[in-house]
């Protein structure tokens, strides 16, 4: 399996007379939907799709909670899950209170089978031109024809 990708130019916002350099940027092939998911995983294992669902749906209550609990979820060679705070910088430590963040976010970090598994994906660059042909062969081998656009999409914004 080959992890497409495009380059794509980016200026540094410091340096806006700088020529841009050129980045590596994936090229998304589409979306796995909850419905999809679901079916893979009861094809590969002794799960029906009705136990896939309610074991999804389960992590969906639980691990949210946990963590906000303060507990880091670590989910085997999957990965785990925990929370970061953004906030502002303050001159004095007194000053650090709920009004200074702005944002919790949850943080996944991949484990280590997973960045295995990822990192042995083979790499291909995808040019404007190359990604439209790619789009014609992933049709021609039966997939929805989105794939086409949804892949030139990507790489013209």
């Amino acid at each position: 399996m080959e992890v497409h990708y495009k380059e794509v130019p980016k200026k540094n916002p410091a340096k806006q007379n700088d020529p841009p350099k050129y980045y590596a940027q994936v090229i998304s092939s589409g979306e796995l939907s909850l419905r999809q998911l679901v079916k893979r995983v009861s094809e590969i294992s002794t799960l029906s799709p009705a136990d896939t669902m309610a074991a999804i749906e389960a992590l969906l209550e639980v691990v949210p909670q946990a963590l906000i609990e303060g507990k880091l979820v670590r989910l085997g060679d999957f990965g785990s899950f925990s929370l970061q705070v953004s906030s502002e910088g303050v001159e004095d430590v007194k000053e650090i209170s709920r009004k200074k963040i702005k944002r919790i976010a949850v943080r996944f970090r991949a484990g280590k089978e997973f960045v295995k598994v990822t990192n042995s994906a083979d790499l291909l660059q995808i040019s404007a031109f190359g990604a439209l042909l790619s789009g014609f062969f992933i049709l021609s081998e039966g997939q929805a024809m989105t794939a086409c656009f949804h892949t030139a999409l990507h790489l013209f914004l």
